[in-house]
């Protein structure tokens, strides 16, 4: 597994680094003084797993794991236990307290590397299951893809709707991190803030598409796209 370590203080960096570099299955692909700094290189490479301390200048590493991809695991690293409870609302992989000791890491990475086992893995070597896990209420929760209606943005959280049931899920990810996860055969961005299974949809009316009782708008930047869609699947004389 590929991870990287966030920390404003050089000590703890160098400890962490080094509990890393005699763990036989995590490859050290980064080490950052700075969520910021961290930022810019991590939505251009992404890791298996980061090691994140919490408190720190301009942005806090739990602002950070708002803004990571869902494959992204996290284990925060802190002086401060009063966080612990604030950090399994961006869904943490492990919660571990300064100073920390070998014994300790080594267990949260073997959870980290469960995951990644029987979740994350099957995703990024191409799984030909019609499904995806996402993280919501604490777990991490299966999805079939036939049963997904629409899904909605939020601000920092998508909410999924499906036709199995009245309750949506709740997930903390962005559009464009659940949008790169589905199939565009299926699945069409017709609005900054929805994202439509087509193969739910009834009818398209006065520049919404319609899904029972739920209509949902069609923007202007999208609408060329909805209408190639359609017509790729017209049926003509």
């Amino acid at each position: 597994m590929n991870c990287a370590i966030i920390d404003d203080e050089p000590l703890a960096l160098d400890l962490i680094g080094s509990y890393v570099e005699k763990t036989p299955f995590l490859t050290l692909a980064g080490k950052y003084n700075s969520a910021v700094e961290a930022l810019a290189a991590l939505e251009k490479e992404p890791v298996d797993l980061l090691f994140c301390d919490i408190q720190m200048p301009e942005l806090s590493g739990l602002d950070l794991a708002k803004h990571l991809p869902v494959q992204t695991q996290v284990v925060f690293i802190t002086a401060y236990s009063e966080y612990a409870i604030e950090s399994y609302k961006v869904n943490t992989t492990g919660y571990l307290t300064k100073p920390v000791a070998y014994a300790d890491f080594l267990q949260a990475a073997n959870k980290a590397r469960n995951i990644y086992d029987t979740v994350i893995k099957t995703e990024k070597e191409g799984s030909t299951d019609d499904f995806m896990y996402v993280k919501a209420d604490y777990k991490t929760v299966r999805i079939d893809l036939d049963d997904i209606l629409f899904i909605e943005g939020l601000k920092d959280y998508v909410k999924i709707h499906r036709a199995s049931t009245d309750r949506a899920l709740l997930s903390l990810s962005s559009m464009h991190q659940i949008e790169s996860r589905l199939p565009v055969d299926r699945f069409l961005r017709v609005h900054r803030s929805y994202i439509v299974n087509m193969k739910h949809v009834d009818r398209f009316e006065r520049g919404h598409v319609v899904m029972g009782e739920t209509n949902i708008p069609i923007s202007d930047s999208n609408r060329e796209m909805v209408q190639r869609f359609v017509a790729d699947h017209m049926l003509t004389r």
